[in-house]
């Protein structure tokens, strides 16, 4: 049985864990000193895939490679480029593999349908082997002779070695 405190620890433990879910990677001193430039960083990093992570954004990542892009994109809008030049700037640097939602053209097919590709062809693969699979035959019972012979084995003494 609970007791209402442990039941009060379990919801707070939980509610502390939510809360630290959304902690980023950008590190103190990496934020503008402007707040509009650095809403623009962040909304741009969240955006922005690190090329040495799982899919994981540029904001979130604590790699090196991450780093180095955050600043990138930093100097850029400190620069005074907009959004959409920094955008332009990273692709040109990185490939379209950078942005977390790659535009649907020619050189990014396969990581728009790569995944329902595989996921059909496996679907494929199940569905001909079930239909090549034969169903199971029920084993034939033991004749007379048979069940004898094998009441005479399992009724032998075991410690025979």
């Amino acid at each position: 049985m609970r007791t209402p405190l442990r039941t009060l620890r379990g919801v707070l433990l939980l509610l502390a864990l939510v809360l630290a879910a959304p902690v980023h990677a950008v590190e103190p001193s990496e934020v503008l000193p402007d707040p509009a430039l650095e809403g623009r960083a962040r909304e741009i990093g969240r955006a922005l895939r690190c090329v040495v992570c799982q899919n994981q954004s540029i904001d979130d990542s604590s790699a090196e490679v991450a780093r180095d892009m955050r600043r990138a994109v930093r100097e850029r809008l400190v620069a005074g480029d907009s959004d959409p030049a920094v955008f332009d700037f990273m692709v040109a640097r990185y490939g379209d593999y950078v942005l977390l939602k790659p535009p649907f053209k020619t050189g990014t097919l396969v990581l728009w349908l790569g995944a329902p590709l595989v996921l059909l062809i496996a679907g494929g693969v199940l569905l001909s082997a079930a239909r090549r699979r034969r169903a199971l035959v029920p084993p034939v019972p033991l004749n007379d002779e048979e069940r004898q012979r094998l009441d005479a084995l399992l009724a032998e003494p075991k410690d025979r070695a």
